[in-house]
């Protein structure tokens, strides 16, 4: 870059929201440790009201990324540093969740794999990367591309949001700077402005905070549209430890009220498999029946125990 490309860019971060300069912190590294902790406590209690202004934003989106899985779509997070590094996470915190496929939720950071643990250089100013990314993955207009950028103006994430609305996929683009190009270049806007960071500049503060906020929201109330739940019990959890067989067996007995004897004959009807236990007791049917109507109900266990015998 040259000499006025820098001073353009300088001038574009000033007006940021994200990145503006707080005085009356000026002075932070003089204060008691106990009171910087309260100071950026109080600035994280700030957060969840940002979130909730958005809303209607949220909602909107989940709903659409939910009729896009339904049809077999998959949820692609698309970002760079600690923006893409929390898309990662949140995708690869489903599968043992929501017994989802790995390749249901994906996470795509700048730089590949490595930028998780290292910054690569180049990586998120390339709008190019982000379209091969996409590619790669087979993108399809079935599919939901959600670009996470915290000042709305990383091209690695604007790039994902342009190159899947060509394809025809649903896309969303999540920031926190109002009037942000993510949003303007995303079918589904969500700008949680939270305002300037304890530290300037570091956003991986109150606006890692709203992401993971958001992102959470996004791949959870999806997982219980798709049936992924019922209640508030995780029934597709993969039992993959000790202690997810522990609590999939109290997922059962929570569910059912059967004594412990029920829960592992209906456990070992079908093959550990949550769902389709708690379909066992509550539905009086079988092992093998309890998997037809589950798939006759597209994983929604509620419709499958109306539809039992």
């Amino acid at each position: 870059m040259t000499t006025q490309d820098y001073a353009e860019l300088r001038a574009q971060l000033a007006t940021l929201t994200t990145e503006a300069f707080r005085p009356d912190l000026a002075e932070i590294d003089r204060l008691p440790t106990a009171e910087i902790a309260r100071i950026m406590n109080a600035e994280d209690a700030t957060v969840p009201a940002a979130v909730a202004e958005r809303l209607p934003d949220i909602a909107a989106a989940i709903d659409a990324t939910a009729a896009r899985m339904s049809r077999g779509g998959r949820l692609i997070y698309a970002g760079a540093g600690t923006a893409g590094r929390l898309g990662v996470l949140d995708a690869s915190e489903c599968p043992p969740t929501f017994n989802t496929d790995p390749s249901e939720v994906v996470g795509l950071i700048a730089g590949g794999p490595s930028a998780m643990v290292k910054a690569v250089e180049g990586a998120e100013d390339s709008k190019q990367l982000a379209a091969e990314d996409l590619d790669a993955l087979r993108l399809t207009d079935r599919d939901t591309v959600v670009g996470i950028s915290a000042s709305g103006r990383t091209p690695y994430a604007i790039g994902a949001v342009e190159h899947a609305r060509r394809v025809g996929a649903l896309t969303i683009g999540l920031s926190c700077n109002a009037g942000s190009a993510l949003a303007a270049a995303a079918e589904h806007g969500i700008e949680v402005v939270v305002g300037p960071e304890l530290l300037t500049g570091s956003t991986r503060l109150k606006s890692g905070t709203a992401q993971k906020l958001v992102l959470n929201m996004i791949s959870t109330i999806t997982m219980i549209r798709l049936g992924k739940t019922y209640g508030n019990l995780m029934v597709d959890v993969r039992a993959s430890n000790e202690k997810l067989r522990a609590r999939s067996r109290r997922i059962v007995a929570l569910a059912t009220g059967a004594d412990d004897a029920e829960i592992e004959a209906a456990l070992a009807a079908t093959d550990g498999e949550v769902k389709n236990a708690i379909l066992v007791i509550l539905g009086g049917v079988e092992g093998p029946t309890a998997a037809h109507l589950l798939a006759e109900s597209r994983g929604h266990l509620r419709a499958a125990l109306h539809a039992a015998p």
